[in-house]
């Protein structure tokens, strides 16, 4: 896991369709070598954090199953 500030310029980002436009979105986009950018969309000054295939596969295993959900 790292932040980049090297990635390509023309990456697509994507973001939830839940977001609405609203802002405070979190956005990824896909590399070609396989790893996966993180970025905020609301502090683009921030450079995004990068994760390899495998662990933002993880991630989405544990988002799906519930392990990620705020504590009520």
């Amino acid at each position: 896991m790292s932040t980049n500030n090297d990635l390509p310029a023309n990456l697509e980002w994507f973001k939830a369709t839940a977001s609405s436009g609203s802002g405070g979105c979190l956005e990824v986009a896909f590399l070609e070598d396989g790893r996966v950018a993180l970025r905020d969309n609301e502090d683009l000054s921030n450079p995004p954090f990068v994760v390899s295939d495998h662990v933002w596969r993880c991630f989405l295993d544990g988002a799906n199953r519930g392990e990620f959900n705020i504590p009520v």
